[in-house]
């Protein structure tokens, strides 16, 4: 399979990170605010780090978290993409799509843009029968995007992630879903 090296939405160009892309990248992981729904904000050599791990599933499996820049600015603002779920769950295995913008670039609907472009790829291209998404429960905002893109919430197989500690008040996740022929109806609607 050819990998998927470049997708282009409206207003966005998803492409290969860029050395020059981790001192945004690090700048953002490192805000609070982007974070609030993670166990913690990450080190600079923690966002290094993830750059490097995303670099590795594109040349293992031709796909992953895309790189955002914005086309009217040139502007890195974050990423968008799919991945392998990559830790044992009931829904697992399966691919995943996420997210993750820096905040001056929130409230303009870049998150679903990306995520719709995104999903296309996996269907169309990847030939996925079926994407997932999970967040933490009180994360309303990403919740609010995968409604967006057409995702569907599984409340049945809403679980405990196992990377957060227990007790943690981000442990409780939600699973959000996708099939290719629910997408393909979303297009037609």
């Amino acid at each position: 399979m050819e990998p998927i090296l470049r997708l282009d939405s409206a207003r966005l160009v998803m492409r290969q990170w860029r050395d020059d892309d981790l001192p945004a990248f690090a700048k953002m992981c490192a805000d609070p605010q982007v974070m609030r729904y993670f166990p913690e904000p990450m080190t600079r050599l923690e966002s290094a780090a993830l750059i490097g791990r995303i670099r590795g599933h594109f040349a293992e499996l031709g796909f992953g978290l895309w790189a955002l820049e914005r086309k009217d600015s040139g502007a890195f603002i974050g990423f968008t993409g799919l991945g392998v779920v990559g830790f044992e769950a009931p829904f697992a295995p399966a691919v995943e799509i996420g997210w993750r913008l820096a905040r001056e670039h929130w409230g303009y609907g870049y998150a679903s843009e990306a995520a719709w472009t995104a999903l296309g790829a996996g269907f169309e291209r990847l030939g996925l029968d079926e994407i997932v998404s999970f967040t933490a429960q009180a994360n309303e905002p990403s919740q609010k995007v995968m409604q967006a893109i057409g995702m569907q919430r599984d409340g049945e197989n809403d679980f405990q992630h196992p990377n957060v500690p227990e007790g943690h008040p981000l442990r409780p996740h939600v699973l959000y879903r996708i099939t290719r022929e629910q997408w393909l109806n979303t297009l037609q609607a």
